[in-house]
Order: structure tokens, then C-alpha cells, then sequence
């Protein structure tokens, strides 16, 4: 949990400074976003061959060594003097991160009983939120005291606590209680095809910002080529006995297909937010980072508390009746925010954030486990990177869509962030992205209807 908290820390205490060092360096809106988007673009890489890691070389190493390299990242970051070792500390920190997250799924369902599952899965939940909660706000008092560097520095103390406690609690087994496999073979043609169509993808959302779209489409088609490239390959891998990068055997479970298009779609929605409100508040409405940073602190603990609360109900309500009230409360949250203008007070702003945690708080406890419950065991650890490589893409492509969409309706609108001073023109365009991420969490209650498929006895799963 302590090691999540510092991935998670390291993801979104960035937003908060981004406007500071955009200015720093003299960048523009499109090139700010990579700070963002490149943690996610290489989430995404380290999603994918966590599977292999953990059976290459066991949980405690794997562990211990994704929180040095997240470490390394955060000094790295704050002591950056160019903008390029800027991103190759996110990309670092992304690295790390990506392997990391999916590992508290795994130890969850393999763990623990059917029965507490649910319990454990909300206790997690309430200390790894306290990240989020805590950290833009903190992250605030820092840029406006300190500068933006020392945000960088804020995952050492964290990845430091959970080195130590790595050594005392995490095992040194691979997953499934054997040794760790030195002679297991990386898949490394796929990494290559999922790496490069990710970040064609990426790069083509960017240059769609452009007035020529030739060179976005080109880079479109590449992903999608890249995908079906991908795929290909993945079926090869099993036809000939490989071990496959993602095995594809996943998506024959109803609930976890449905689950990982869920997963993608409440990704682009949730951290294309993280991204856009920290910027709504300091270039919309003119607040320092220190309060924009604070006016998220209540929403934080709201939200901590409501996982405590949805955790215990995993099994007695369906998944899908608990992550489609989260997503409609989280595009609620969306479609309020357009109310908010330089003359609404902050309470109300705070409020409509409080509906959009609390959504959340229905959504991050239920929609992993309620996906990955019916998968035999043996796909598990492959379950929890595919569903978190599919929600940090939908997350990579949603920071970048907020980006270029608010890029390019504030241009429409007439307004430049190059003007100093905002405007109701640049409160428009704010307003019209936000409307653009509930008509996204809106498409995504289609797919949480799906997930309906029971859980399968464990007798099956042997």
C-alpha cells in the first residue's frame, strides 16, 4: 500500500505544477501535457510486462527494485535544469509505477478468500486514496513556497518507507508460491508492437491539434496497425508455445471484456480530470496552486471513506450495479462543472468534485476484482496488467485528448493562454471539455451494464 501510494503520489502531485513549469521552460499547452502523458505512456509499457517480472525475478525484488527506480525518478525530476530530463524522470517514474500498480490485485485474489476479498480490497483502497487526497494539496503549498521542483522530491520519503517494509512483509516467491523462473523469456516483439502503438496513438491525438492533419493521420493508422500487429503476434506466441506479452485468453470472459472496455473509457475520463481541474482552477479561474491544491483535500477524504464503505458491499451488490452508480456520479461531477465561473463560490466547486470522489469511491474497489473474479487462476497476474494497461492507456490518450480539446476551444473562442488574464471565452472552452468527459463516463455505463457474468466456484478455477 505505503509503495502504490508513492506510484500513485508520483502521477497526479505533478498537475498541480504544471502551469509553473510550463512557464519555466516556455512551453505550450500541447508540449506541457507530456509531463502527464509520458508518465502514463510508460505506465502503460511497465503494465504489460509485469507478469513477466514478477515470475522472472519474485515479488520482493520486483518490488524493491521499482521503488529505487521511482525514487530515482523524483530527485531526478526536481533537480532537472532542461525540459527533456524532465520527461526522462516521468518516464522513470512511469516505469516503476506501471509494474507496481497491478501487484496489489494479484496478492488480493490470490490472498485472500472470496469472502474478504471485498474488505480488503476497500482497506487498501482507503490508504492508497490518501495519496491523491493529500498530495495536490500539499503539492500546492510547495510550488507556491518552494517552487515546482520540490514536488519531485515528495515520493522519496514514501519509496524509502516501503523499501524497509518490503524486506520485513513482501516474499520472495514468484506468483502462485514457486521460485522465481531466471530462465522465463520476455516477450520483447510485442513489448516493441505495444510500446510504438501507444505512443503513435498518443503523438496522433497531438498533431490533430495542428492545421495540417496529414502527419495525425498517418500516425493513427500506425497504432492501428500496431494493434493488429500486436494481436497477430500475441496468437503466434501461444500457437507456438511462447509465453504470450498479454494472453488474449482474457477477453473469451464476458465480464472481463466488459470490465477492461469499462476500465479504458473511466481512464480516459478520470485522468484526463486529474489533468484539466488543477488547470481549470489556476488558468480558469485565476486561484494560486496552493488553494487549487486544497479545494481537492475534501473531496479526498470523502472519497477514502467511501471505498471503506463500497468495499464491504463487493459481494453482496452486483459489480454492475456499483460501477455504473459510480460512473454516472462521476459524469454528474463532469456536467456540473460548466456551472463554475469566476464569480460562483469555491464551495460549490468543491461540492460538484465531492460528487465526482464519490463516484470514484463506487468504481476503484469493485470494478478490478468484479472483472478478474471469474478468471481461472493462473490468468490472474496476466488479468491485473491487462485491465491497468487498458485503463493507463485510456488515461495516456484522455490527458492528451484534454489537452488538444482545450487547446483548440479556447483558439476557437478567440483567447490564448499566452493572455495572462482569463476570460469568459477561455471559461467556455474549460466548460466544453468538461461536458466532453461526461459524455465519455456516460458511453462507459453501456459497457459496466455487461458486467453481469457470475463468479465462478473456486473448484473450477483449480
Amino acid at each position: 500500500m505505503v509503495g502504490t501510494m508513492a506510484s500513485i503520489m508520483s502521477s497526479t502531485i505533478v498537475n498541480v505544477a504544471i502551469p509553473d513549469m510550463s512557464h519555466h521552460f516556455g512551453l505550450g499547452q500541447e508540449r506541457a501535457q507530456w509531463v502527464s502523458s509520458g508518465f502514463m505512456v510508460s505506465s502503460t509499457v511497465g503494465m504489460l510486462v509485469t507478469p513477466w517480472v514478477l515470475a522472472r525475478f519474485g515479488y520482493r525484488t520486483t518490488y524493491v527494485a521499482t521503488m529505487l527506480l521511482l525514487m530515482a525518478g523524483g530527485i531526478g525530476g526536481g533537480v532537472a535544469t532542461a525540459f527533456w530530463m524532465v520527461l526522462g524522470a516521468r518516464v522513470a517514474e512511469g516505469l516503476a509505477a506501471g509494474i507496481v500498480q497491478p501487484i496489489p490485485a494479484i496478492v488480493m485474489l490470490r490472498a485472500f478468500e472470496p469472502s474478504d476479498q471485498g474488505r480488503a480490497s476497500g482497506l487498501f483502497g482507503m490508504g492508497v486514496v490518501l495519496a491523491p487526497a493529500i498530495g495536490p494539496s500539499i503539492g500546492g503549498l510547495l510550488v507556491d513556497w518552494f517552487g515546482w521542483r520540490s514536488i519531485f522530491f515528495m515520493v522519496v520519503p514514501f519509496c524509502i518507507a516501503s523499501i524497509a517494509l518490503a524486506y520485513i512483509f513482501v516474499p520472495t516467491s514468484a506468483p502462485g508460491g514457486g521460485d522465481a523462473q531466471r530462465g522465463s523469456q520476455l516477450d520483447w516483439r510485442g513489448l516493441v508492437l505495444a510500446a510504438g502503438g501507444t505512443l503513435c496513438l498518443l503523438n496522433g491525438l497531438v498533431e490533430l491539434h495542428n492545421a495540417s492533419h496529414a502527419q495525425a493521420f498517418l500516425l493513427l493508422a500506425a497504432a492501428v496497425l500496431a494493434l493488429v500487429a500486436f494481436i497477430w503476434w500475441q496468437r503466434r506466441a501461444v500457437a507456438t508455445g511462447r509465453e504470450p506479452l498479454m494472453n488474449l485468453a482474457l477477453f473469451g470472459y464476458r465480464t472481463y471484456a466488459m470490465g477492461s472496455i469499462v476500465a479504458f473509457i473511466y481512464g480516459t475520463a478520470l485522468f484526463g480530470s486529474t489533468y484539466l481541474l488543477p488547470v481549470f482552477m489556476q488558468l480558469g479561474l485565476k486561484l494560486p496552486a496552493s488553494q487549487a491544491g486544497t479545494i481537492l483535500f475534501p473531496a479526498g477524504l470523502v472519497l477514502a471513506f467511501t471505498i471503506g464503505g463500497v468495499g464491504r458491499l463487493v459481494r453482496r451488490v452486483p459489480t454492475y450495479v456499483l460501477v455504473t452508480i459510480g460512473l454516472v456520479l462521476l459524469a454528474l461531477s463532469f456536467a456540473l462543472m460548466p456551472t463554475v465561473g469566476l464569480a460562483t463560490p469555491l464551495a460549490v466547486l468543491v461540492a460538484w468534485a465531492i460528487v465526482g470522489r464519490i463516484g470514484l469511491g463506487f468504481i476503484l474497489p469493485s470494478l478490478n476484482l468484479g472483472a478478474m473474479r471469474p478468471l481461472h487462476k493462473g490468468l490472474i497476474p496476466h488479468g491485473a496488467s491487462a485491465i491497468n494497461f487498458l485503463r493507463m492507456l485510456g488515461g495516456a490518450a484522455g490527458v492528451s485528448l484534454c489537452a488538444i480539446v482545450l487547446e483548440w476551444r479556447v483558439a476557437a473562442h478567440g483567447d490564448s493562454f499566452a493572455n495572462p488574464d482569463t476570460s469568459p471565452a477561455r471559461l467556455a472552452a474549460f466548460h466544453e471539455s468538461f461536458f466532453l468527459l461526461a459524455g465519455l463516463c456516460a458511453l462507459a455505463v453501456i459497457a459496466a451494464w455487461q458486467l453481469r457474468d457470475p463468479p465462478r466456484p473456486d473448484s473450477a478455477d483449480e
